[in-house]
């Protein structure tokens, strides 16, 4: 119960991946059904799928800046606010232009609450629990993905099925709406603006058996050692993390997760299950698994690292793409057997991603970016991370249609390998290291394969 509080406002915070989540998991249920009521071809589906992270990129560049001179705490809020309205317009929709224009401004909350939320929780979490408390944001992601497929299968049979699926967003926007509405911001925030009082008041109410004055006067050391090399904010040995940043989204995103979680249903379509219907249902399932394993990395990231799930993830991605490319390029000697042999392919996928990459990403981004520069830097991978995103989201129908399905998905698999090699080389482990002993690991150019605390 000492942490009570704490887990309450990482618990409201994580809320937001929940939206994000939902916007990712509701395009894929929903986009068959926009097709029986605007038929697109393969470039114009992938803008309809792909126009919510134009928003991101625009939602996660725009509030690096923002975050840090206004607080994490009024972002999480303005995300909230256009989370709502843009659930509402997507559902009103009356032409494909104007659906792009509603999920353009739905990326744009999606860009903000991922950029601020795992950098919200980094920032209030003890070192010892940093990873689990971050990791609530991905499990709130892989819980908004299963809540739309969920959301998806019951709305299905329904006159103006997607509209429903698309305007369900509205209910959890407001949830963290009214949540949000009564946590504090972060302490190294507020001591960044010199409001040590309310910062000491933060520590009391989530970490009571701390020494909160040592808390800040940690804080204020990282700070003041910015102040006291230069008047320029950026310094040389910055780079480093922030490449390093950029390289884990790219992991994150290049293997094709999203490939998998916006196009679900349709790949479903191409493995043989003849129905709608029956394609969400398969989906819902995949859904679960993404939840279940998500949890998985919860409970080991802050006991076994960072480093260690990735390459088990790492090398479960590329055994589950190389399987569904696989099976799509024997399609005629499976038969009826394709559908099975695709479906364990993506649940051996997204059970690999769901324990590694997902999580991990997120939680090493937050942490190993400098103090001084943290939100504009968090913000500046999370563009990365969107435009990664788009390039993969709106390439993939094209891809599939020039290439077909097994190179394609052969394609995301060799990205895993490269991958894989990045992280040995260049992620730190971070587990057990604290913000501060982490940033002066990169001041002093201490290789990654050797970071301490």
């Amino acid at each position: 119960m000492r942490h009570f509080w704490l887990y309450v406002v990482a618990a409201v915070a994580s809320l937001g991946g929940l939206l994000a989540g939902f916007d990712m998991g509701v395009i894929s249920g929903a986009m068959p059904f926009i097709e029986d009521t605007w038929p697109l071809d393969a470039l114009t589906q992938g803008w309809v799928v792909s126009a919510a992270i134009i928003g991101s990129v625009i939602g996660a560049a725009a509030n690096g800046i923002l975050a840090d001179m206004f607080g994490r705490k009024k972002i999480i809020v303005a995300t909230g606010i256009i989370f709502t309205i843009a659930s509402i317009f997507c559902a009103y929709a009356q032409s494909v232009g104007q659906l792009i224009a509603a999920r353009i401004l739905i990326g744009i909350a999606v860009g903000m609450v991922t950029f601020v939320v795992p950098l919200y929780l980094s920032e209030i979490s003890p070192q010892k629990v940093r990873g689990m408390l971050v990791s609530l944001f991905q499990l709130a992601i892989t819980a908004g993905i299963l809540l739309a497929y969920l959301v998806g299968g019951i709305f299905a049979e329904y006159q103006h099925n997607w509209r429903w699926m698309l305007g369900s967003g509205l209910l959890p926007a407001v949830i963290l709406l009214v949540g949000i509405s009564f946590l504090g911001d972060t302490p190294r925030w507020l001591i960044s603006k010199k409001r040590e009082k309310e910062a000491r008041a933060v520590f009391n109410l989530i970490e009571p058996e701390t020494d909160a004055e040592d808390k800040i006067k940690d804080i204020k050391k990282t700070l003041e050692s910015g102040k006291t090399e230069s008047k320029t904010p950026f310094k040389a040995w910055m780079l480093m993390p922030i490449l390093v940043g950029v390289g884990i989204m790219f992991a994150q995103i290049c293997t094709g997760i999203n490939t998998i979680i916006y196009y679900t249903t349709t790949i479903f379509k191409f493995a043989g299950f003849s129905s709608k219907i029956g394609a969400i249902y398969a989906t819902i399932g995949i859904g679960l698994v993404n939840f279940v394993m998500t949890l998985v990395a919860i409970a080991f990231t802050d006991k076994i690292g960072r480093k260690p799930l990735l390459y088990i993830g790492l090398g479960g991605v590329f055994i589950g793409l190389l399987s569904l490319g696989f099976a799509f390029n024997n399609a005629e000697l499976l038969g009826e057997n394709l559908r099975w042999v695709a479906l364990g392919s993506v649940v051996i996928y997204i059970a690999a991603f769901a324990c590694s990459l997902g999580p991990i990403g997120w939680i090493l981004v937050s942490e190993i970016l400098p103090l001084k520069i943290r939100g504009l830097a968090m913000s500046f991978c999370t563009v990365a991370n969107f435009g990664f995103n788009f390039a993969v989201v709106l390439s993939f129908p094209v891809m599939v249609e020039n290439l077909g399905e097994p190179f394609t998905f052969w394609f995301y698999a060799a990205i895993a390998i490269f991958c894989l090699f990045f992280v040995y080389f260049f992620v730190p482990e971070t587990k057990g290291i604290s913000l501060e002993k982490i940033e002066r690991n990169w001041v002093n150019h201490v290789p990654a394969r050797k970071f301490q605390d």
